[in-house]
């Protein structure tokens, strides 16, 4: 049997901003214990982003010990984050591995990226962006071809000019019958879930309501949770 190729030095490491233990706080598999890998580094800037402190700085190490720590909490769940994750070349091995080793892994990431190369056991959370964000003009909608029922598009929505855009999206590009999970997540303090619930049961949307739990339990500006 030959030897496995070497990996590309760029996929051998990735820069980190953190790596804890807590539940998820979003998806469709909210409220369940999950480990997570933040990454560093975002090319977007979306208006109401929530986690800026991770465009910069981080740590850089190797594959194996962010598998290592990952594993580590012995949480069946994993979501690999940002920032945005697929910035960096280890990201797509690094959710394999976290396959191989027995996990259900996430991966949220912008959805202004190619996903067609993500190992097909992952499920993506695809997070399409409206106009209220400032980069609805990035979103990279051939990606659609690649998502599978397991996996789920989100919009996060600012205002009722936003929720007009998302529902516009659904017709037109029959999400709804495409195969992933739609969810449909008010900007924490800016739009009231209470109206975007209205608003989706008087248009009988096809969505989930994807509130931000570990906000509701811990606070908006609790980090590493």
């Amino acid at each position: 049997m030959s030897a496995p190729e070497p990996q590309p030095a760029a996929a051998a490491t990735l820069v980190i901003h953190e790596i804890y233990a807590s539940i998820q706080g979003e998806s469709s598999f909210a409220g369940l214990p999950c480990a997570f890998v933040r990454t560093t580094g975002c090319d977007l800037r979306c208006t109401w982003c929530d986690t800026p402190h991770a465009f910069h700085g981080g740590t850089r190490l190797s594959r194996s010990e962010v598998l290592e720590r990952a594993l580590a909490f012995g949480t069946p769940l994993v979501e690999v984050t940002g920032g945005e994750p697929l910035l960096q070349a280890a990201v797509v091995p690094l959710l394999a591995e976290l396959c191989d080793a027995g996990r259900t892994v996430l991966l949220e990431t912008g959805g202004h990226l190619d996903v067609s190369g993500i190992d097909p056991r992952v499920h993506k959370i695809v997070d399409l962006k409206p106009p209220g964000s400032g980069e609805a003009h990035k979103n990279r909608w051939k990606n659609l071809r690649y998502l599978s029922p397991k996996d789920e598009l989100k919009f996060v929505l600012l205002d009722r000019a936003d929720y007009e855009w998302m529902r516009a999206a659904i017709d037109e590009h029959a999400l709804h019958r495409l195969g992933p999970r739609l969810l449909a997540s008010p900007v924490h303090g800016k739009l009231e879930p209470t109206a975007l619930v209205e608003w989706i049961l008087a248009d009988k949307l096809p969505v989930r309501v994807n509130l931000q739990l570990h906000k509701y339990i811990w606070g908006a500006d609790t980090p590493g949770v």
